[in-house]
């Protein structure tokens, strides 16, 4: 039960609903036992039992406590002859019974119901704020559509079983218990074969669970991957189409498609034997006590108090077993297929949050001097990214990182907002370390302008406004003419109420990075990072791009990470990477005379 301590940790704050759970899940069972009890009564009145002192002896001898009231009134209506008026007194009881019954097992369902939803909320929720909280470099390693899986299948892989089976686990078993309890009541000798059976059953059906654990997991697995090809197809279609292989992603898409259904069915065929293999089982169990406790009353063996009416009354207490025996069956089949769900979502709640929030460290509002990298190394999976970097960037200037792709620019930069953490060295602002510094305020002074603009299906004032709750529509508009987009947009039919669609897509590139550009400046950030901004543009877009880029970065410390090597011409100082490593560092100019390393880079540029 490891495995569900989760789960038993967020169930602990609903106590009072499973208290009402529970208390009515018990009279729902007392009920049902008194229905089927009034059975006795019953059969004595149809077969027409006629001698009144036996029958009152009969009663008082069972007992069956529950009843005892009951039986001994019916046996003196018997007694007296008024069969008829007896049987509708125990027809009325019988319906009123039932009726108790389902009304106590609808009251039973409702106060769980709040708890269960509640439950899988907070899973959704908790996995949802720990994607959130997980360093950049985790989602590296991790398929964006295996963790969407997680997110959905998983969790309700967990709601349809692992939730649903609980809710089993308390009423079948209590119905189980109850029962045993008033048939024993009845005679121990026939419950105690009983209790002989029920770890033959118990046996069968715990292998039979166990063997779904591991095809469930896989099933887990594919319909991550399945999931990850339809993502990776919807943002690639342009490129499937260009480069004809409509074909090869289609047959990828049917070989994870077939071996999801060839997993699945292996473990519907297992799932779907275990109902009817509880059920022979069962019924086996009850022809076998049905055999022995007929044989011991035809024998009338003495010290055994069943008369005929009583047994046939046993016999249907015993059968209100099976019905909950295959229940429970059923659920720790669900259980066993609920472990693997719960097992990929621990994966992702446990995973360690390598850069710490740190909520109640500094506060700091503005930047009055100096970003310091002091002697920084950064290792991913025990690769070296950085090695020993060191560079202070003064308040108001520019710094740009140059290198060949994989020489580190963008981990570096992204050090920064602590989107990674240093693994040895420090960085420093305003002669602080960041660690020290809450994240939320140490994010608050910086904007950053990627490679590829990221923007959300939404309209163009929220993209722009995004983080900026308190913005008013002139500001919008203000910090969109600063990013040169006002232009373009005010032709949009609805103008900044226009939706831009999936990532940005009813927008060209150029657009798409002006709105980003615009979001930067909206935010008025005083340390702004700019990752290749303009490197995929086309040459109007760039140009209007960079006139943006030049607005935002005025009286701004900036940290440019530029290929195009002409937009950092006068950057006041141009660090030069190269395997992770500084290699040169200083002005345009003075790296140009030193005829080295990024002379070629230049160089090579001017060739293209």
């Amino acid at each position: 039960m490891k495995k569900y301590s989760r789960v038993f940790v967020y169930l602990k704050d609903y106590k009072l609903a499973i208290t009402s759970y529970i208390i009515c899940t018990l009279l729902s069972i007392v009920f049902s036992i008194i229905s089927l009890g009034m059975l006795f009564p019953f059969l004595q009145v149809l077969f027409k039992v006629n001698d009144a002192a036996t029958t009152v002896s009969t009663a008082k001898a069972v007992g069956f406590s529950p009843f005892e009231w009951v039986k001994q009134k019916v046996a003196a209506l018997v007694a007296a002859g008024d069969n008829l008026y007896a049987l509708s007194i125990i027809c009325m009881l019988i319906i009123g019974s039932i009726v108790l019954k389902n009304i106590f097992l609808y009251l039973a369902s409702r106060s769980l119901m709040p708890a269960k939803n509640k439950v899988i909320t907070r899973f959704r929720i908790d996995i949802f704020n720990k994607v959130l909280s997980l360093p950049i470099g985790y989602f590296t390693e991790q398929r964006k559509g295996d963790l969407m899986s997680r997110m959905t299948n998983d969790i309700n892989q967990v709601e349809g079983s692992v939730i649903g089976a609980l809710e089993g686990w308390v009423k079948d078993p209590l119905q189980i218990i109850i029962t045993l309890a008033v048939l024993l009541s009845i005679s121990v000798q026939l419950t105690i074969v009983i209790l002989f059976f029920i770890p033959v059953m118990g046996f069968f059906i715990g292998r039979l669970g166990r063997s779904l654990k591991k095809p469930s997991g896989e099933v887990a697995q594919k319909s991550g991957e399945s999931i990850s090809i339809l993502d990776e197809t919807l943002g690639g279609l342009r490129v499937i189409k260009a480069f004809n292989v409509e074909a090869k992603t289609r047959k990828k898409f049917f070989d994870n498609s077939m071996n999801l259904m060839r997993i699945t069915n292996k473990i519907g065929y297992r799932q779907s034997f275990a109902s009817p293999m509880s059920e022979m089982l069962g019924v086996m169990m009850f022809t076998a006590i049905l055999w022995y406790g007929g044989s011991k009353v035809l024998s009338h063996e003495p010290g055994l108090p069943l008369n005929g009416a009583l047994f046939l009354a046993y016999m249907a207490l015993f059968y209100n077993i099976i019905d909950p025996a295959k229940s429970i069956s059923g659920a720790f089949s669900n259980l066993q297929r609920g472990t693997a769900a719960i097992a990929r979502i621990e994966e992702v709640l446990n995973a360690p949050v390598t850069v710490d929030d740190n909520p109640n460290g500094k506060q700091i509002t503005s930047f009055n001097d100096s970003i310091e990298f002091k002697n920084v190394s950064f290792y991913y999976d025990d690769v070296a990214i950085l090695q020993n970097i060191s560079f202070k960037v003064e308040k108001g200037k520019t710094i740009a990182l140059v290198g060949s792709s994989g020489a580190g620019k963008s981990t570096l930069a992204d050090l920064i907002p602590r989107f990674h953490d240093a693994t040895h060295g420090d960085i420093l602002v305003d002669g602080v370390s960041i660690k020290d510094y809450s994240l939320f305020s140490l994010r608050s002074l910086m904007s950053i302008v990627t490679q590829e603009p990221i923007l959300f299906n939404d309209t163009i004032a929220n993209n722009i406004a995004l983080g900026m709750d308190n913005a008013t529509e002139a500001d919008i508009i203000n910090a969109a003419k600063i990013a040169n987009a006002h232009s373009f947009i005010e032709k949009k039919e609805l103008g900044y109420a226009t939706n831009i669609g999936d990532r940005g897509m009813k927008l060209s590139g150029g657009e798409r990075q002006r709105l980003t550009i615009a979001r930067a400046v909206l935010k008025n950030p005083p340390i702004l990072i700019l990752d290749e901004a303009t490197s995929s543009l086309d040459t109007e877009s760039e140009r209007l791009v960079q006139d943006a880029i030049n607005n935002l970065m005025e009286n701004r410390t900036s940290v440019v990470i530029a290929h195009r090597l002409s937009t950092i011409r006068h950057a006041n100082e141009i660090i030069v990477l190269r395997k992770g490593e500084i290699v040169e560092r200083g002005t345009h100019a003075g790296l140009i005379e030193q005829n080295g390393f990024y002379k070629k880079l230049v160089e090579m540029q001017e060739v293209k």
